[in-house]
């Protein structure tokens, strides 16, 4: 059994999670921390292997690094972290001599749609990602349209299209490295993503939709398994499913 701490279990993210981690037959939900609880107390008093963390990007830097402290590999789910926000935390799971990892999006369908966009980059001139979520998201892009953009403009080269006239600032949205970023805020919606290739003559779309939360219980299931059994960092969910470079 692999004792697990959930972190931000109130929120509409976490109470999904901590669903899954109780139905889990090879886990041992020890409880959730939430907002106004005391994390380092929690971990002291119920010592979990694994502490999972669906908090605020604000405070998910220094849950896990409390994890850490506390003899615990921190597997954060929180998305909005910097480049170098996730190096700290890699250096701290090497240093500890604990697995750990930072996945902005557990969804397995999300991380096949960044894998097989990954492929496809090489083949077109134009690329735009275009990410949809429920108004009360707090950052914007997603962590999975940020990801997915660097990705895409490692893999190919395109040419980001630029109109000569403005009539309003921002139409055109975001750029990163030559593909076009775009944010939607609306209600009745969870979370999806598009990524539209274009080419003489012809487009290529590759969307990923959630219509539940439960979507993320499979692959933090995954993640819990494999940071508790080995000493390695991991950044996303592509390398634990087990997709080809």
């Amino acid at each position: 059994m692999i004792k697990v701490l959930l972190s931000g279990h109130r929120g509409r993210a976490g109470s999904a999670v901590a669903t899954a981690l109780n139905a889990a037959a090879d886990v041992d939900y020890v409880g959730g921390c939430g907002r106004g609880d005391d994390l380092a107390e929690r971990l002291a008093e119920w010592r979990p292997e694994v502490m999972v963390d669906f908090s605020l990007p604000g405070v998910a830097v220094a849950n896990g690094k409390a994890a850490l402290a506390a003899g615990a590999a921190p597997l954060i789910g929180t998305s909005g972290l910097s480049d170098g926000a996730v190096a700290e935390l890699e250096a701290g799971c090497a240093e500890a001599g604990l697995g750990g990892g930072v996945i902005p999006n557990f969804a397995v369908g999300a991380a096949v749609m960044m894998w097989l966009a990954e492929r496809a980059a090489q083949f077109f001139e134009g690329a735009e990602v275009v990410e949809t979520h429920h108004d009360r998201k707090l950052d914007a892009p997603s962590a999975t349209a940020l990801a997915t953009a660097k990705r895409l403009a490692a893999a190919g080269s395109f040419s980001y299209r630029r109109p000569e006239k403005v009539a309003l600032p921002e139409a055109r949205g975001g750029e990163l490295g030559g593909v076009g970023v775009h944010s939607l805020r609306l209600q009745g919606v969870m979370a999806e993503q598009e990524i539209l290739f274009g080419l003489a003559g012809q487009t290529l779309t590759i969307e990923h939709r959630l219509y539940s939360r439960d979507a993320y219980g499979p692959g933090v299931l995954l993640a819990v398994r494999r940071i508790a059994a080995e000493q390695r960092f991991y950044r996303g969910l592509e390398p634990l499913l087990g997709l080809p470079d």
